[in-house]
């Protein structure tokens, strides 16, 4: 049987490399070896980390002389998964956290294996450190408290308030229920919910995408329904946004990891051109019974299609993911304000590239995961700004009903971690759809 500890501490350090912490998972997950009750506690020890390496740190780093960036990525590692098992898990004993944690780092550093023994048994002793003072220093307070790096925390107590920014931070840092889209063509979401209550798989329909389902329990519970695909319920209003209509042609221009395009194919005569810059974040081909995909390696800077070939077109822009961060803790770590800024011109210069390609009359859905106005309004203002042809459609007529308190006033879609509480909190995503008014179409 396979070691959960081993294969977390594994992924932690491959975390550290820039690797994606659900990728490793994931992958872990689908090689097997693992009993129900160890798939489930690597999950828990690798996300728990990654969620609260901040708080682990702030305690671990007065312990540590020569500070905890000299020490090799295992070390590192070990500390905060000995000292998470310690801080945040009832059932694990404190000795069993220190001794498993020491092991799994003697065979690479017995130096880095005393130290871990050292600075983990006096952590067994002192107990978490006391946080900042939330009077002298709000931000640093809950940026402690709640694990999130300081700028982040005072960027949102700026544009949001610190009662809405505590909010945020507490979905975060929540795990999130597993969502997932049915293929209508194949069931019926009442259908859907009824086989897999056969199976005793706790599921409910979601209270805005209407053919998404939340699932309570583990994911491999479903593994085996070909009619179920996993996706958030946020990005399944995105895709809904696009609104294809039979007989035409759609290109989903940043189509990783394929969600969006494979949703979209399940329309009725639709054809998809699913295009992103690497082929490994491509759906493969498909072809269904009322669409296809047709996938392709491009940059959507420099797209390789003729002018005003598209009926509609899908910007899933590259973003900060600032959205994400419960089901990517790594990148509230691995973000930097210097990145907001950067992030937004490259969309600006996506939307300047694919905008020619829709014709008179058509679509354009911009959309990003991500809370930043940099990255978001900025973007589309200036698009718009330089481009009087282009005008807002209001999201509120291209989504259901149930969805229509995540429409803002600007007509966008508007989705974040603590809203959507029925389906167990959203993604943060922001989507506006342009329309093509050239030649007063």
């Amino acid at each position: 049987m396979k070691d959960a500890r081993r294969e977390a501490l594994a992924a932690l350090v491959r975390v550290e490399e820039g690797a994606f912490l659900d990728a490793l998972v994931g992958r872990a997950l689908e090689r097997g070896g693992y009993a129900s009750r160890d798939a489930a506690l690597l999950t828990r020890l690798a996300y728990g980390v990654e969620t609260w390496r901040g708080r682990l740190d702030w305690t671990l780093a007065p312990m540590v002389q020569r500070g905890l960036e000299s020490l090799e990525p295992i070390v590192r590692a070990a500390l905060r998964l000995g000292l998470f098992q310690i801080l945040f898990l009832d059932r694990v004993p404190r000795h069993a956290a220190v001794d498993t944690s020491v092991e799994m780092v003697k065979r690479a550093s017995a130096g880095g294996a005393r130290l871990v023994n050292a600075v983990l048994r006096r952590a067994t002793r002192e107990g978490e450190r006391p946080l900042p003072s939330a009077a002298s220093d709000l931000a640093s307070h809950l940026a402690v408290r709640w694990s999130h790096p300081r700028w982040l925390v005072q960027r949102w107590i700026d544009g949001y308030g610190a009662e809405r920014t505590v909010t945020l931070l507490e979905a975060n840092d929540a795990p999130g229920a597993s969502a997932f889209r049915v293929d209508l063509r194949r069931k019926s979401r009442s259908e859907a919910l009824a086989l897999l209550a056969e199976r005793s798989v706790p599921a409910r329909a979601s209270a805005c995408a209407p053919s998404g389902i939340v699932v309570d329990g583990p994911v491999s519970a479903v593994a085996s329904f070909d009619w179920l695909r996993p996706q958030g319920i946020a990005s399944q209003l995105v895709a809904e946004m696009v609104a294809p209509r039979a007989g035409e042609r759609i290109l989903d221009a940043c189509a990783a990891p394929g969600g969006k395009a494979l949703a979209l194919a399940e329309r009725d005569g639709v054809t998809i051109f699913a295009a992103d810059v690497s082929r490994r974040g491509l759906p493969r081909a498909a072809r269904t019974a009322s669409g296809a995909i047709a996938a392709i390696v491009a940059d959507a800077t420099e797209p390789p299609f003729a002018p005003a070939r598209f009926d509609a077109i899908l910007v899933d822009a590259p973003c900060s993911g600032l959205g994400t961060l419960r089901s990517h803790p790594e990148l509230r770590w691995r973000r930097q304000p210097e990145d907001l800024p950067r992030l937004g011109e490259l969309q600006g210069r996506l939307l300047e590239s694919l905008a020619p390609l829709a014709r008179a009359g058509g679509r354009l859905v911009f959309a990003t995961c991500t809370l930043a106005r940099e990255e978001n309004d900025d973007v589309v203002e200036r698009f718009l700004a330089s481009h009087p042809e282009w005008k807002r459609e209001h999201a509120g007529r291209l989504l259901p009903e149930t969805a229509s308190s995540l429409v803002d006033e600007s007509g966008a879609l508007r989705t974040a971690p603590d809203l959507g509480a029925a389906d167990g909190g959203l993604d943060g995503f922001y989507a506006v759809s342009l329309r093509n008014d050239a030649g007063g179409v």
